[in-house]
């Protein structure tokens, strides 16, 4: 197995698991988590967020569902499996924050 010469994985899926403990992995992309939350305060569903994010495409920063004080709130029970979003959207949170200088 090739070890990278990177202490961390770099990506924005390794920052997430690294910042979060979760890893996005685990999602079976089943839609659950988009259920309870209402579709304004989302430009882009949870799942595909995790989708983002498992490509690594910085959009998954810039999205208004990651802002959006009621989509934290409601993703801290979404998904029926066990991965925490909630935690999942604090660390693109802070990540975005520490980018931006704060």
């Amino acid at each position: 197995m090739k070890r990278s010469r990177f202490p961390h994985d770099m990506t924005l899926r390794g920052m997430v698991k690294r910042v979060s403990g979760q890893d996005v992995h685990l999602c079976h992309a089943c839609n659950d988590c988009d259920m309870d939350i209402p579709a304004k305060e989302m430009d882009i569903p949870l799942s595909s967020l995790v989708q983002l994010i498992l490509l690594n495409d910085e959009e998954a920063l810039h999205c208004r569902t990651v802002w959006s004080d009621s989509v934290l709130e409601a993703s801290r029970h979404a998904c029926k499996r066990g991965l925490d979003l909630h935690a999942v959207i604090t660390a693109l949170r802070e990540e975005k924050l520490r980018r931006d200088g704060y």
